[in-house]
C-alpha cells in the first residue's frame, strides 16, 4: 500500500539545517519561509553527529526545538535518518567499514557517504538512529513524511573491500540458485581460463591487468544497486513498524551524470518517489535535461512525484559553477512542475557559511533578502500556491521510450565496438525532436505493458532478454509501430552475442539482417541519401524484409542502407542504423511519429515548451519560454490562466522568457 504525503497543494521548500546557525537565527529563518510560502523542510538529513553523539547515547533535545518551532509555524517536516554521514566515532571503532576503492585503496572518512555498503556495523548503526528517530518522533504532528538517508550511491555505489566481496558472493549464489555451474555458464568464463571451482574464488572486480569480464562487471553493477537498495528498505521498515501511516521516501538523482542504481527496481519500494536535479553548467539547452529528467521520474512514479532539490543558482561541484540567468529559477520549476512534480525543494534554505558546500546558493542567499534570489523565491512560491488545484493530476503520452538501466551498465562496458557510445546521449538524441515538437513521452521498461501507446521508441538497447524482445516484438506485431536504434538487442542479459547477424534479437521485427559493424571515428561523417550525414556507427545492413528509407552515399558502405521501414504483422517497425544529424533525425522522427497517429500537446512556436497535466475535472497546459520572445498561443475558450488568475479564450500571451498555465474544463 503506498502512504500519500498530506502536505495540501504544491509542496515548497528544502533542506533545512539550522544545526549550522544559533539558534536565535531559527526565529528569521521561521518569518521567512512563511514570507516565501515554504510550506515543508526537510531536516536532520547530515546531523547524527548531534543526535547521536556517542554510540547510543541521544541527544533529541535540539530536534524537539526544531520540530515544535515547524509546527508552531505550520511548516511540515521531512524528517530524514542521517544515515549518509556517520560520524567519526564510528569510525574509530570500525575502521573495517571505510570504503576500499578499485584500486585497494581504504578512504578517510571525513565527507559523506565513507561507509562500505555492506558494512555489518553499519547497518547496525544506521538501523539504531533510524529506530531512535522513529520511535521519538512516530506521533510528532509536524512530521509529514521519512527521509530515509540521502542520495543513495553518490559517493559509494561500489565498495570492493573483503567484505563486500563475501556479500557479493552471497548475492551471486541467490541469483545462480547456488549452482555454479549456471555462473560459469552466464560469465562465459572458459574465456581467459576464468572458470570458478569455489564461490570463495569469486571477487569482485577489482583492478587488473587487462579488460575484466562483462557479465562479472554487470552482475557486480547489479549488486551494488541492490544491496544499497537493502539498507533502503531495512530502514524504511523501521519507520514504517513504528508509523504505519506515515510515507517514505529517498531522494532518487535521476540526471545527466548519475547511472549506479536501477530505479525501475527501487520505484516500488517508495511510497513517494522523489528526485534531486542539477543543471548541467556545460549544457546550453539544459531545459531539455530538465524535462527528460522530470519525464522519466514521473515514469518511475506511475504519476505526481516529488523534486526534492535543485538549485536557485549555481551548484559548487563542477569546474565552473554558473549562476542561472533571470527568469530561469523559476522556469526550471515550473518545468519540472508541468511534467509531474507535486512538490518543489532545494538544496537548501539558508545559503552555509563554512563547509564543503558554502558555494552553493540557496533559497535565502549570502546576500540575504536583499537579492534578486530571494525575490524570485517569494515569487515561485506564490507561483506555486496559485498551482495547488495541479497537484495529483498527471501527464498523458502516446510514445514511449524504453529506458533500461542494465542496457546501459552494459553499453558502457570496455571493449564495445566505439567506446564513444554514450546511453544517455542516445536516448537525449531522440527525446530532443519530440520536445521540441511538443509530443508528450513517457519512459518504460522493456518488458513494461505497452498497449496505450501508439509509438515506442528503442533509441539504445543494446542489452535485452528474450521476454523484452518479445514484448517490443509483439506491440508492433500487433499494430504499434516501433523505431530502434542501432547496436540495439546485440546481447542477451548475460552479456552474451546474440548469434547469426545484427540487431540480435531485433532481427526478425525489423527486417534486416547486419553481418559486419562498421563504427566511425571521432569526428568522421558520413552522407546520406536524403542530403544528411551520420555520425558514430555504420553496419552493413541487408534488406529481408523492409526497405530502405536512407542509404550511404559514400565509403565502404556506399549504396548499403541506413534507415529501414518494415511492415510487420498489423504494425510497422524502423531501424536506425547510423547516427544521423540533428535535423535529420528530426525529420525522420517527425514522418515516425505522424505515421503512428502522433500529434503533439498543443500548437507552439519554436522556443515554447507545450506540457500538459491531466485531472479529473480538468487538464493543466504548461507553456514555457525559452527563447525570450513569448508568443501568444492559441488554446481553448472557456480557460484559466493560473498564475495570474485571468480568464482566456481562444488565445493566451507567455511572456517574454516567462511561464503561462491555462486549466481547461475536460473535453474541450
Amino acid at each position: 500500500m503506498k502512504r500519500e504525503l498530506s502536505v495540501p497543494g504544491i509542496a515548497y521548500g528544502g533542506d533545512y539545517n539550522p544545526e549550522q546557525w544559533p539558534e536565535e537565527v531559527w526565529a528569521e529563518d521561521m518569518r521567512l519561509m512563511r514570507e516565501a510560502g515554504v510550506t515543508m523542510v526537510s531536516v536532520g538529513i547530515f546531523a547524527w553527529a548531534l543526535l547521536e553523539p556517542s554510540e547510543g547515547a541521544f541527544d533529541f533535545a535540539r530536534m524537539d526545538r526544531l520540530l515544535e518551532l515547524l509546527r508552531e509555524n505550520g511548516i511540515a517536516a521531512d524528517l530524514a535518518t542521517p544515515t549518509a554521514a556517520p560520524p567519526a566515532w564510528f569510525f574509530r571503532a570500525h575502521p573495517e567499514a571505510l570504503p576500499v576503492d578499485r584500486d585497494g585503496r581504504t578512504l578517510s572518512y571525513g565527507s559523506r557517504q565513507t561507509f562500505c555498503p555492506s558494512s555489518p556495523a553499519y547497518r547496525e548503526a544506521a538501523l539504531r538512529i533510524a529506530g531512535a528517530l522513529a520511535e521519538r518522533y512516530a506521533d510528532h504532528p509536524a512530521v509529514a513524511m521519512w527521509h530515509v538517508h540521502n542520495e543513495y550511491g553518490c559517493h559509494n555505489a561500489e565498495c570492493y573491500c573483503d567484505t563486500s566481496a563475501a556479500a557479493f558472493r552471497g548475492w551471486l549464489r541467490a541469483r545462480y540458485s547456488d549452482d555454479l555451474a549456471a555462473l560459469n555458464h552466464a560469465w562465459g568464463t572458459t574465456f581467459w581460463s576464468q572458470w570458478y571451482y569455489d564461490w570463495d574464488e569469486i571477487l569482485p572486480p577489482r583492478a587488473t591487468g587487462a579488460v575484466p569480464n562483462p557479465t562479472h562487471r554487470l552482475d557486480w553493477r547489479r549488486f551494488c544497486s541492490d544491496e544499497l537498495l537493502s539498507l533502503y528498505t531495512a530502514e524504511r521498515d523501521v519507520l514504517r513498524e513504528a508509523a504505519p501511516s506515515t510515507p517514505a521516501t529517498t531522494n532518487f538523482m535521476v540526471m545527466y551524470n548519475f547511472d549506479a542504481l536501477d530505479y525501475w527496481r527501487w520505484a516500488p519500494e517508495l511510497d513517494v518517489v522523489s528526485n534531486d536535479h542539477y543543471l548541467q553548467s556545460a549544457d546550453p539547452e539544459s531545459e531539455i535535461d530538465i524535462a527528460l529528467s522530470g519525464d522519466l521520474t514521473r515514469s518511475l512514479a506511475g504519476g505526481p512525484w516529488l523534486l526534492m532539490e535543485h538549485s536557485t543558482g549555481a551548484v559548487n561541484w563542477q569546474p565552473v559553477n554558473r549562476a542561472k540567468n533571470p527568469g530561469e529559477l523559476r522556469r526550471n520549476a515550473l518545468a519540472h512542475v508541468a511534467r509531474g512534480a507535486d512538490g518543489i525543494a532545494y538544496f537548501q534554505w539558508r545559503a552555509a557559511k563554512a563547509g564543503a558546500e558554502q558555494w552553493h546558493s540557496a533559497m535565502l542567499p549570502h546576500a540575504g533578502t536583499d537579492s534578486r534570489i530571494w525575490q524570485d523565491v517569494v515569487t515561485l512560491g506564490a507561483d506555486l500556491k496559485a498551482l495547488a488545484e495541479v497537484r495529483g493530476s498527471t501527464g498523458t503520452a502516446s510514445v514511449a521510450v524504453v529506458w533500461d538501466w542494465n542496457a546501459r551498465w552494459a553499453l558502457e562496458l570496455p571493449s564495445q565496438p566505439s567506446g564513444e557510445l554514450r546511453f544517455q546521449d542516445l536516448v537525449r538524441d531522440w527525446y530532443e525532436p519530440l520536445w521540441r515538437s511538443g509530443v508528450a513521452v513517457d519512459f518504460v521498461r522493456p518488458d513494461a505493458d505497452l498497449s496505450s501507446y501508439r509509438l515506442v521508441l528503442a533509441p539504445s538497447l543494446y542489452l535485452v532478454d528474450d521476454a523484452g524482445a518479445a514484448n517490443l516484438a509483439g506491440f508492433a506485431e500487433h499494430g504499434g509501430t516501433l523505431a530502434v536504434g542501432f547496436h540495439s538487442g546485440a546481447v542477451d542479459e548475460n552479456c552474451h552475442v546474440r548469434l547469426g547477424g545484427y540487431p540480435g534479437a531485433f532481427r526478425e521485427a525489423l527486417g534486416v539482417r547486419s553481418d559486419e559493424l562498421f563504427p566511425l571515428l571521432p569526428g568522421e561523417t558520413v552522407g546520406l541519401s536524403g542530403g544528411g550525414t551520420a555520425t558514430l556507427w555504420s553496419e552493413r545492413v541487408r534488406l529481408t524484409g523492409a526497405e530502405a528509407v536512407d542509404s550511404y552515399t559514400e565509403g565502404p558502405l556506399a549504396g548499403v542502407p541506413a534507415v529501414t521501414r518494415h511492415t510487420y504483422g498489423a504494425g510497422t517497425t524502423w531501424y536506425l542504423a547510423t547516427r544521423p544529424d540533428p535535423a535529420t533525425l528530426a525529420g525522420l522522427l517527425t514522418r515516425i511519429r505522424t505515421e503512428a497517429g502522433v500529434q503533439p500537446v498543443a500548437a507552439t512556436p519554436p522556443g515554447i515548451e507545450a506540457v500538459r497535466r491531466r485531472g479529473p475535472h480538468a487538464e493543466y497546459l504548461f507553456l514555457i519560454d525559452h527563447s525570450g520572445r513569448g508568443a501568444e498561443i492559441p488554446v481553448s475558450d472557456g480557460g484559466t490562466e493560473l498564475l495570474t488568475g485571468e480568464r482566456v479564450s481562444g488565445v493566451v500571451a507567455v511572456p517574454p522568457g516567462g511561464v503561462a498555465v491555462v486549466r481547461e474544463p475536460r473535453g474541450s
